[in-house]
């Protein structure tokens, strides 16, 4: 009898906490920069006027350098600290003046929700296996139809999948372009600790991660609005990888996969880095020895090996001047991520697809390598799979931008926005459910 009773108690506990809607993400109606490598805390660059920090009293120069418990040391803290303050509720700020330590009591507005002319837009929230409660943004263009969807897989990064007014980079734009020319569902989930979401991004795990894809697309699926039949999933980057895996184990129509990889992550990053040390000038015998010296090392013991980065570094110190990441994250995310990363099979599920198949590469494109886009064509056709295409993009970038070479995108030189990019995006997914 106890233990029935625990058990209805932790069931009832499972319902209240899935029953409590996420909050409203405050916005900070400031121009803010994260901290730098020699000094903690966010500077403020300027303040909007009439808005809480304003009336608080934060002036231009001020550096946060707390909010609520979270100090502000990098910028994972300064990510999880923004999305991670909501509106209505008091925000708690220690700001260095000059050499004056202040306190602030504010409560921030909630920042604008995204609308469409046009579309019913829907903000609601899925909870994963792992307890966690995620944002999920759903648009249609008429809640009383049945129609066909896209399901959307962002890339790697701590970055909403939310197109906020503010919001205008390219990525920006392509999400936008899919939404309101699509003519179909889109759904997009925000990642744990990013846009309305609960968790950590900075904390958060590779298969935890996934599971909240997953978990995004049985929500989907019970939609009156949706032709479940015709859902194809859209991957751009990291997302792209995991496109095939959610078109085989959810049954889902075909797979539109943006600026992919097929190796092992190991093998990427050294790819990657050989990439990066020829942009930045470096000869080939330079490139080797340091590939020898450094990244091998550095990538072996932290994938391979498991290995914590103090524990690289104390075995090869050398690597730490080399090292651009930060001691607990690459690319704002933790560790375990790309243990777990290293670990999962990318590639077997391409093998398995059946459904068709659209693969996207920019020629200017150095984050990815040209070649795992061609090696997912010759796999496909090994296994005699039936409707797959490979389209080089002329002169597209990783990140949706067109420019002259890869260096110009390295090196974050203006390039131009090709509004026939999502135009093929959507071509793709209406050919595949018509």
């Amino acid at each position: 009898m106890k233990k029935l009773g625990l058990t209805i108690i932790g069931m009832l506990l499972i319902l209240i906490g899935s029953a409590q809607e996420l909050g409203r993400r405050a916005s900070w109606q400031a121009e803010i920069t994260g901290p730098s490598k020699e000094v903690p805390g966010a500077v403020v660059k300027s303040v909007m006027k009439n808005s809480p920090l304003e009336q608080a009293g934060i002036l231009t120069g001020d550096r946060i350098i707390q909010v609520n418990d979270r100090r502000i040391l990098s910028g994972e803290d300064w990510s999880h600290a923004s999305y991670s303050i909501r509106s209505g509720n008091t925000t708690q700020l220690k700001v260095k003046r000059d050499s004056k330590w202040i306190a602030f009591d504010v409560t921030l507005n909630p920042l604008e929700k995204e609308s469409h002319k046009g579309l019913t837009t829907y903000y609601e929230s899925i909870v994963s296996d792992y307890g966690i409660r995620q944002r999920t943004i759903i648009t249609t263009p008429d809640p009383n139809k049945k129609l066909p969807a896209i399901f959307l897989v962002q890339g790697l990064s701590c970055s909403s999948i939310e197109k906020y007014t503010s919001r205008s980079s390219n990525w920006a734009k392509m999400i936008e372009s899919i939404v309101e020319q699509s003519g179909m569902v889109v759904m997009r989930v925000d990642k744990h600790g990013v846009g309305d979401s609960n968790g950590d991004c900075g904390n958060t795990d590779f298969i935890s991660e996934l599971n909240g894809y997953e978990a995004a697309i049985q929500e989907l699926k019970t939609k009156a609005y949706v032709d479940t039949s015709k859902i194809v999933v859209y991957g751009a980057s990291m997302g792209s990888a995991l496109a095939p895996y959610l078109a085989n184990r959810h049954q889902l129509a075909g797979v539109i996969s943006d600026g992919t990889f097929f190796k092992t992550w190991f093998e990427h990053m050294l790819e990657i880095e050989r990439r990066i040390r020829q942009m930045s000038g470096d000869d080939e015998q330079t490139i080797a020895q340091k590939l020898n010296d450094y990244y091998i090392p550095l990538y072996y013991g932290m994938l391979i090996q498991k290995k914590s980065y103090q524990e690289i570094i104390d075995t090869y110190p050398a690597i730490e001047v080399h090292n651009y990441h930060s001691p607990k994250h690459m690319y704002g995310r933790p560790m375990t991520y790309y243990q777990q990363l290293q670990d999962f099979d990318l590639a077997s599920p391409w093998e398995k697809v059946k459904v068709p198949v659209r693969v996207l590469y920019g020629s200017n494109d150095w984050i990815m390598s040209e070649f795992d886009n061609h090696m997912i064509m010759e796999v496909l056709d090994r296994n005699n799979h039936e409707d797959h295409e490979l389209h080089i993009y002329p002169g597209l970038d990783h990140w949706n931008t067109i420019h002259q070479n890869p260096s110009d995108s390295f090196f974050g030189r203006p390039g131009k926005w090709d509004p026939a990019l999502p135009k093929l995006v959507i071509d793709w997914a209406m050919e595949m459910v018509k």
